[in-house]
């Protein structure tokens, strides 16, 4: 394979012909509905109410959750049938399982390792082309996303709070009392895991693994054994991906500038989230006692539904770009 380069969102530059699983950074996903729950077509009822809801809105800010990724290729976790629930037995690593054990530590990151070309394959669909749409036309207060999958800003928008991070960032949690600021991109920290591992998985056909909505595969436990992972360079810390973890909290900053937005917005918008997650609800829930106008384009019942806000059960990339400013 010839040397080709690749410049990322962070300015890095990758050599294609260095790596055994990188070149599948070079190959453009397409959009794929194999993770979209089965949902009627959209009616002309549905885009006229929403259409009502958003040209009432002059200050609308955006809650959106792993529900607009499905269209992209990327599972949701509790949608019928395709969701990850209804499909294994799988659950996301906690935080305290993260922390307390290398071998837990040693498996997430063999996984996530072998996931990470694939999922910087994902494109955004249209929804996210058309939130970013209305952002630049000054429809929007700001994008808050659940998903760490950064579509929202691969499609152009500017103004996104990540409530639960990303994964293109790692980062020193070093548990000892030293406050290590360490960072690094996690394109960066591909290649030091490549270099660690480079002869570990020879032949071993990464396109055959089915990918989770937290940037993770499913590998059997015996591929996970010789992983070697590096630690802080500066203090010997654990690195661990900026992502709020289950068990984890989100940081109060990041709750206190959502809670501003709502007070910001006059409506609330809900694209692709069942609001199951506390994190998520509990500001949806803040912009009802606020008297905020609030609707949800969400295929299936959602924790928010007893509120009697506007629910569009159809498929946020169908609906969405239907809507005219």
């Amino acid at each position: 394979m010839g040397s080709l380069k690749i410049r990322t969102n962070y300015g890095v530059h990758l050599n294609c012909s260095r790596f055994k699983i990188l070149p599948l950074l070079c190959v453009r996903k397409q959009h794929s509905s194999n993770f979209v729950p089965r949902h009627e077509p959209v009616t002309e009822s549905d885009v006229n109410k929403l259409q009502t809801f958003v040209e009432n809105a002059s200050k609308l800010l955006v809650l959106t959750g792993a529900g607009i990724s499905t269209e992209s290729g990327l599972p949701d976790y509790r949608s019928e049938e395709v969701g990850l629930y209804a499909r294994s037995n799988h659950k996301p690593m906690k935080l305290s399982q993260f922390m307390e054990s290398e071998a837990m530590r040693k498996k997430y990151w063999t996984r996530n390792y072998i996931a990470f070309p694939r999922l910087t394959r994902i494109e955004p669909n249209a929804a996210h082309f058309t939130l970013t749409d209305w952002e630049r036309k000054g429809k929007l207060v700001a994008i808050v996303t659940q998903n760490v999958d950064r579509l929202h800003q691969k499609s152009g928008a500017e103004n996104v709070i990540e409530l639960h991070g990303n994964g293109y960032v790692v980062k020193c949690v070093n548990g000892n009392s030293i406050n290590c600021s360490y960072k690094i991109s996690r394109y960066l920290f591909q290649q030091q895991l490549n270099e660690l591992n480079e002869d570990l998985f020879n032949n071993f056909d990464t396109l055959s693994l089915a990918l989770r909505p937290d940037m993770d595969v499913d590998l059997n436990s015996e591929m996970v054994q010789n992983f070697r992972v590096p630690s802080c360079p500066n203090c010997g810390g654990i690195l661990k991906p900026d992502i709020v973890f289950f068990g984890d909290n989100v940081p109060k900053h990041i709750v206190s500038s959502v809670y501003e937005k709502v007070e910001q917005s006059d409506s609330l918008l809900v694209v692709g989230s069942s609001l199951k997650v506390y994190s998520a609800y509990r500001f949806v829930d803040f912009a009802h006692e606020r008297k905020k106008k609030i609707a949800i384009v969400n295929i299936g019942p959602t924790r928010a539904d007893h509120l009697n806000v506007l629910h569009i059960c159809k498929r946020s990339g169908e609906v969405l770009p239907k809507i005219k400013l």
